[in-house]
């Protein structure tokens, strides 16, 4: 057994674990152990479908002290006069290259791929060889989320002899047939309906098992810098009036909708689910080409002529191919506390905005000597699953938001924190901190009082505790 002194154990090198690693050796002089069962860093990355490409800019993504892209505009494909999005092989590269030139190379990090972690501290190697850390600091849980991916799981229902059912990663390699079922309507579900759309497969040769529709959001709304300031600015200003002018739960949602802050696939369904898929109008109209839509439910097996749901069967013919998309990639985890006497228990702190929450986790870490004051900053988010959530996360992300404006140096820091997508939005809406102060004292002060009166409309509404049925 051996023992390796250092200040902070960092279980999981996935993209939360890598971006609070690069916050806190950024801010401190700390040293770190890091440990990951996988053989680079990445987590899930290392595993997706070649085809997956981020659902937010690359500008919002990766760790706050390395760019990933450049700041280009797609100037073809769906995503077209939009911010880039990193494939599943530039995510991977960009990782590695934060390991070896900001981690490695800052003498405070040792790193251990491959390696199993057996709690208290203890890991083993792929080498067999057993490790034991004292972490004079807080030993660091990265992998908390639990995020899954379709190839790290077989389907979870039953598969006959004889069908092909296969992960997303599997398909380039599959070869033609004369129908596809697509199983689970998340963002997985979402990429593979529009990479076989793309390679030119006629819409009527698809079959989408969608066993509930969901919000989605234009990724129009959520671009940085100058060149969108008036799209986002209008964009979010319409989300403030929409909560405040709403009379029900129901009537928000129609308020969004007509604003285009949320869109639905079908409009004749009104969807049940909210997991922070985005898309762009041009996805939105391809996907909507789809005609088969089965809505009877979870699929619960395949035989080899037919599919069987919740809500019934339905006869399956030809050569199909089953793509499992059904792998939870944002589990809703119950929330715990953050900052808990010598543990880091990492979550989001903003919704569905992970990365930077283990970022200003890091942060906190570094700056604030309090346990309590800390958790008090970072009050976790369990990811969304229902329409309901959609409120339920909104009105958690104006609670936090005012907490940490009443804080004018986590303020500053959250300004130059390039992970912070709703900051850029903040951004759009408040003077520069060069302006003068008296004026940007008054204005942060309208802000604060529009985020508390619409934290408070939030949570009249969330009163009603009325789930919203599809008819």
């Amino acid at each position: 057994m051996h023992t390796i002194e250092a200040d902070y154990l960092v279980v999981g090198a996935g993209a939360m674990g890598m971006a609070f690693v690069d916050t806190l050796v950024s801010e401190t002089d700390a040293r770190v152990v890091l440990v990951d069962r996988n053989h680079q860093p990445g987590g899930h990355w290392t595993m997706a479908y070649p085809f997956v490409r981020l659902h937010q800019p690359s500008a919002f993504y990766g760790v706050n002290s390395l760019r990933l892209g450049g700041d280009s505009i797609d100037q073809i494909g769906w995503n077209q006069g939009l911010y880039e999005l990193a494939t599943a092989a530039e995510v991977c590269a960009y990782y590695d290259r934060v390991l070896r030139h900001q981690l490695l190379e800052s003498g405070r990090v040792t790193y251990f791929p491959m390696s199993e972690y057996r709690g208290d501290g203890r890991f083993t190697t792929l080498a067999g060889t057993d490790y034991t850390v004292d972490a004079t600091r807080r030993v660091v849980d990265a992998t908390y989320m639990h995020v899954t991916v379709p190839a790290m799981r077989p389907p979870p229902y039953p598969v006959a002899p004889g069908v092909t059912c296969v992960p997303p990663n599997d398909l380039p390699k599959c070869g033609a047939h004369e129908r596809y079922v697509i199983v689970g309507a998340g963002k997985t579900g979402i990429d593979t309906c529009l990479w076989l759309l793309g390679q030119g497969i006629a819409p009527d040769r698809l079959t989408w098992i969608m066993p509930r529709d969901s919000w989605l959001l234009d990724r129009a709304k959520m671009q940085p810098g100058s060149l969108f300031a008036d799209q986002i600015k209008a964009g979010f200003i319409a989300q403030l009036r929409a909560i405040s002018d709403a009379t029900s739960v129901e009537d928000l949602f129609a308020r969004l909708e007509e604003s285009g802050g949320l869109l639905r696939i079908d409009p004749a369904v009104r969807p049940t689910m909210y997991r922070c898929a985005t898309v762009t109008r041009l996805e939105l109209e391809a996907l909507r080409r789809i005609g088969d839509v089965v809505r009877l439910g979870h699929l619960r097996r395949i035989d080899a002529d037919r599919m069987v749901l919740d809500g019934g069967a339905v006869a399956r013919a030809g050569r199909t191919l089953y793509l499992d998309c059904t792998a939870d990639g944002a589990e809703k985890r119950p929330a715990t506390a953050i900052f808990d006497d010598g543990r880091i228990t990492l979550q989001s702190v903003r919704g569905c905005q992970q990365i930077f929450s283990a970022a200003l986790i890091a942060h906190v870490e570094a700056a604030y000597h309090d346990d309590r004051a800390k958790n008090e900053l970072c009050v976790p988010l369990p990811h969304p699953d229902t329409d309901l959530d959609w409120l339920r996360l909104a009105l958690a992300d104006y609670t936090n938001q005012l907490r940490w404006l009443d804080d004018p140096d986590l303020t500053a820091w959250m300004s130059a924190a390039r992970l912070d997508l709703f900051g850029h939005l903040i951004g759009h809406l408040l003077p520069p901190a060069s302006a003068k102060p008296r004026v940007r004292e008054r204005i942060l002060g309208i802000a604060k009082s529009v985020f508390s009166a619409t934290a408070a409309k939030l949570d009249e509404l969330l009163s009603e505790q009325t789930p919203l049925a599809a008819p």
